[in-house]
């Protein structure tokens, strides 16, 4: 394959080997997106940052902790990131449906170093604001593209565990955010700027590295397909699933499956912008704007579940458990290990229970934790500072927020991130998973703004705000969202065809489609073979003529073969 630079890894690694290379790499942009979250919460505790520079708070006379003069300053400080990275997700999604999933990445990590470098530099919060908003813009890029790559280069079977691998790498940047400035909180006796200028730095080293090695990375097969460059798609996915035998029929049938649908997508949709998914016109049965909605709102209650106050303000909410200055960042720290851990849960659950069922376990025990947690801590406050009771009751509030966050970490942390870049159409895919970083920014925007707030107008209160969110969820993601596991990509299209909202009438038109349109599943469907009898090689191309996503479409002479040998090189 001449057109792929021979210092590509695809010409060295295939099938698993290949996937885990192009995960490691995934994994390394979204380490980098948990290392800048967690990040946040370690600085804003630092004398040297909140009194010095940003000047929006005090060192407590007696405890030393934190007094914030100003909630909203802080609070915006840490929100307007969010604004950043509302604003690059849509430059994202739109540069990578039309250059490419691997450039985008390279653009997204490049203006991500400079926002870093900009933060690290900052003499005031008005530097510190636009420096916040620059490094928001990178990490909006990424976040749009980088899942996408992810699920169009793995296999349905096992998309799921793949991306939640790549999460628990998000987590460990938390945990490497959280002990990192736990250690540099001892320099110089506590007062130092180094103490947050050097963490914020730190995540300038694996984003150049990911800007230096992305480019010797296969770009998405099913992008290459879109625009054209099939001869370049048919190789890379060869090299994805494999290039003999059973493989060789597997890759040639999900080839088939990518371009009959992304011929059928453009035949259905009239408009690919920004406003018209948004609001559905011109997406005919493609509902274009009913995912968009969907995913906004996945996005948003996932931070209203509480875990973007957790992550951010560990401290403060560890301080309102009755937990002493002293001991805050520590245990800030071992909640993010146990956080960590527990992501591998999801890895091995994911794709055998589903999506849907995911996200209910975790919002039942998430909702009650939370519930747990304030009332916990309001039994604590009701006894002596100090009294044996009150550190059980401290102790029991902190322990609930342990299991929230391990919960959150199995369970809601890769769901969100993982359905936007599965249910788009393959014309709109990077663009559609801006929209769930759109909701993303929208939700945790909203909720860090709100949350020093929050915490001092209601205190522990809070908790039954987070608890009332969870509940919400349950019937939120029973009524309207379908199950992606164990579909194709391709095979979103057809459960997404449905006029109605609901998800048991998308359920129900999804089986009469696919049997109506068997062209666009071959993929999914192990008994069926698209192999030449007579070779024993590839049927090659496939063309759908009539194909539809109307249930009421009656399919006449739907496929013409052209019998072509299956060849790269």
């Amino acid at each position: 394959m001449d057109l792929i630079p021979r210092s590509n890894v695809v010409h060295r690694l295939e099938k698993r080997s290949l996937l885990i290379a192009i995960n490691s790499i995934a994994a390394l942009s979204i380490f980098f997106f948990g290392y800048d979250q967690g990040m946040m919460g370690g600085v804003n505790g630092a004398r040297n940052y909140y009194e010095d520079t940003m000047k929006f708070g005090h060192p407590d006379p007696e405890t030393g902790s934190p007094v914030i003069d100003d909630e909203l300053l802080q609070g915006g400080i840490v929100s307007i990131y969010y604004v950043g990275t509302l604003v690059g997700c849509l430059v994202g999604g739109w540069f990578g449906d039309k250059y490419g999933r691997i450039k985008t990445i390279a653009l997204g990590a490049a203006w991500a170093v400079l926002g870093a470098a900009l933060q690290t530099s900052a003499m005031n919060h008005t530097w510190m604001i636009f420096a916040r908003l620059i490094n928001g813009w990178g990490t909006g890029i990424l976040n749009a593209i980088v899942p996408v790559w992810a699920t169009e280069t793995a296999e349905h079977k096992s998309r799921g565990q793949f991306v939640a691998i790549e999460f628990t790498l998000n987590i460990f940047g938390v945990v490497v955010a959280y002990w990192l400035e736990y250690a540099c909180s001892f320099y110089k006796g506590g007062n130092s700027s180094f103490i947050w200028r050097f963490p914020i730095a730190f995540q300038i080293v694996p984003l150049l590295f990911l800007l230096g090695i992305v480019w010797f990375f296969p770009e998405s097969p099913r992008w290459l397909v879109k625009v054209g460059r099939e001869e370049e798609g048919r190789y890379i996915l060869g090299r994805l699933r494999g290039e003999s035998g059973e493989d060789l029929g597997k890759a040639e049938a999900e080839f088939q499956d990518i371009h009959n649908v992304a011929e059928l997508e453009r035949k259905t949709a009239s408009s690919t912008t920004y406003w018209s998914m948004f609001t559905g016109r011109g997406s005919g049965k493609l509902h274009t704007g009913r995912r968009v909605q969907l995913v906004i709102w996945l996005q948003i209650m996932q931070e209203w579940i509480g875990i973007a106050g957790v992550t951010i303000y560990a401290p403060t909410i560890f301080r309102t458990a009755g937990i002493t200055n002293k001991d805050v960042q520590w245990i800030s720290g071992l909640n993010t290990i146990t956080y960590m851990l527990s992501t591998l849960v999801c890895v091995f659950t994911l794709d055998r229970i589903g999506r849907r069922w995911t996200l209910y376990w975790g919002s039942v025990v998430q909702g009650i934790a939370m519930a747990l947690a304030g009332g916990l801590t309001t039994a604590g406050q009701s006894h002596p500072l100090g009294s044996n009771a009150a550190k059980a009751y401290s102790s029991g509030a902190v322990a609930m927020i342990f299991l929230f966050t391990a919960t959150f970490g199995a369970t809601w942390l890769t769901v969100p991130w993982l359905y936007p870049a599965e249910i788009f159409p393959l014309e709109v895919r990077a663009k559609g998973n801006a929209w769930g970083v759109v909701g993303w920014s929208v939700g945790n925007g909203w909720l860090t703004l709100l949350c020093p707030v929050m915490f001092k107008a209601i205190k522990e209160n809070t908790y039954y705000v987070f608890a009332a969110a969870n509940v919400i969820t349950i019937p939120m993601v029973w009524a309207l969202y379908p199950e992606s596991n164990q579909r194709t990509l391709e095979e979103m299209n057809l459960v997404f065809a449905s006029d109605s909202w609901w998800n048991w009438d998308a359920e129900k038109n999804f089986k009469i489609l696919k049997e109506q349109n068997p062209e666009l599943v071959q993929a999914a469907q192990r008994g069926h073979s698209v192999l030449d009898p007579e070779t024993g090689l590839p049927i090659r191309g496939s063309v759908a003529r009539n194909m539809s996503l109307d249930v009421n479409a009656m399919h006449h002479d739907d496929v013409v073969d052209e019998k072509q040998t299956f060849k790269h090189g």
